[in-house]
């Protein structure tokens, strides 16, 4: 049967003029014997709206204000703050380098002044911060929401988690309370607190978009994704649950613009609270690792190795002499599990690994050659290079004072990557090196036609009387020699 426009028309006015007149929502269908739930519109409304005013009042004196103040001594290559791979990471991420420089990383003779955020562990004064934020200081002060300031001091900073542990000379401090990470699922409330671009103690809500991310490129820390609005100034500070637990850290942002775009990044508690207790204890961070470079599978891939979907790390290098090696782990083996955890892509496999104390056996389910196969590794040390203490860096910067440039060694991995032989390469300069053109980045071959292989062997060259050293180093696919006019 056909029913004319004209009466299509009427009926739909009538539903319209229905609404309009505040009728509530028409019921679902009933079932037989069901009874219908009646409620108000606004109630579900307050209902599906968390309120985080009481978790704010309750924990938010346990949120700090981390200001830090570098003395300008660090003279950046033509190329600007590019030539720092630590800093570009920061700065794809939208996070301003440690003291705020300016784009083309020169500064003008006066200190450099940075900002970020923090929260109180334990009582007595102990703070979880980010690296990025504290770990090139000189001056480190904290100040409480109750406006008390306090001269910090930097326990230790690890940079592949980018979590460090200040300490104030205060007790009876306002703490937090510490959640588990793991039971976290997208689709939660969550909620920062902390100073974005100097605002102190600011709130900002949003939801879990996703867990156990891998972000950049060897990522060990397994980011929980956040639409939370972090800004700079939010580093460090605590993400909590709707318990007022701190399930994370904010750390990093991605952004086109330097600002919030929805992707926030929080190191998870679990991960910087075992970061902290290492700093706290011996001053550096103990992480396993077996010598290999994996990548992620996609779909192609998965086919092409004769497996039911994408998953797992793709080995595609394997170090002479590593733990993985001497197990017997090849080029194109697909490693599926680490003691049991199932490796869904690549970024889990550096996460699970990092986490196994060395000495210790990893149980590796691999896949080679269309079948499942079990291999046991002898899990190594990774070297330790990435935990800095204050203390540290200041002996580091004062072994050359009359060059005026601080060195670490290389880790073998970085002397595989940019296939040198050298064995020390510059990370900050001043005074005479500066003048001479010496870079960050520099890799140290020689002083004064002899090789230089050690900081000491370094330290012994320069202290010999001479107004002039002769420097070889290897910068690119480049070696030259660089006089310096030694203070």
């Amino acid at each position: 049967m056909k029913t004319s426009l004209p009466v299509l028309l009427a009926a739909l006015f009538a539903a319209l003029t229905a609404c309009s007149d505040g009728a509530a929502d028409p019921p679902p269908p009933q079932q037989s014997g069901a009874a219908v739930p009646t409620r108000s519109p606004t109630a579900g409304v307050a209902a599906a709206l968390p309120d985080f005013s009481s978790l704010v009042e309750q924990y938010g004196a346990a949120v700090v204000n981390v200001e830090v103040v570098q003395k300008l001594r660090q003279t950046r290559g033509p190329g600007g703050p590019s030539d720092d791979p630590l800093l570009d990471f920061f700065r794809r991420f939208g996070i301003p380098p440690p003291g705020g420089g300016g784009p083309g990383g020169e500064g003008d003779g006066m200190p450099e002044r940075g900002a970020g955020s923090g929260f109180i562990v334990s009582d007595d004064g102990y703070i979880l911060t980010n690296a990025h934020v504290v770990m090139d200081a000189d001056d480190v002060t904290v100040r409480l929401s109750d406006r008390r300031e306090f001269a910090a001091k930097v326990i230790g900073a690890d940079e592949r988690s980018d979590v460090a542990v200040i300490k104030i000379d205060a007790q009876h401090l306002p703490t937090v309370r510490i959640g588990d990470p793991q039971q976290l699922r997208p689709g939660e409330w969550v909620l920062a607190i902390g100073s974005p671009f100097g605002l102190e103690n600011s709130a900002t809500a949003g939801i879990v978009s996703a867990t156990s991310r891998a972000v950049g490129g060897e990522s060990y820390v397994p980011f929980i994704q956040t639409d939370v609005a972090v800004n700079p100034g939010n580093s460090g500070g605590p993400l909590f649950n709707m318990r007022g637990e701190v399930v994370g850290m904010n750390s990093m942002i991605f952004s086109r613009t330097g600002g919030y775009m929805g992707l926030s990044f929080a190191v998870p508690i679990d991960v910087a609270n075992d970061v902290r207790e290492q700093l706290v204890k011996t001053g550096h961070v103990v992480r396993g690792r077996i010598g290999v470079g994996v990548q992620d599978m996609n779909a192609q891939l998965a086919q092409s190795f004769g497996l039911d979907r994408p998953r797992g790390a793709l080995v595609s290098a394997v170090e002479d002499d590593s733990p993985a090696a001497n197990a017997g782990i090849k080029a194109g083996d697909v490693i599926l599990s680490v003691n049991g955890h199932d490796i869904d892509r690549v970024g889990g496999l550096p996460t699970e690994i990092a986490k196994l104390r060395p000495g210790s056996k990893a149980e590796l389910l691999v896949w080679r050659d269309s079948k499942e196969r079990t291999i046991d590794v002898r899990v190594d040390e990774m070297p330790q290079k990435e935990a800095t203490r204050a203390a540290d860096r200041k002996e580091k910067a004062d072994e050359t004072e009359r060059l005026g440039i601080a060195v670490r060694p290389l880790t073998p991995e970085e002397k595989q990557q940019v296939e040198t032989d050298g064995s020390l390469v510059v990370e900050e300069v001043s005074g005479a090196a500066a003048l001479a053109g010496v870079q960050p980045g520099d890799i140290i071959l020689g002083v004064n036609g002899k090789p230089i292989q050690s900081v000491q062997q370094l330290r012994g060259a320069v202290k010999e009387k001479q107004s002039t050293v002769a420097l070889l180093i290897e910068r690119g696919n480049a070696q030259i020699f660089i006089p310096i006019r030694v203070g």
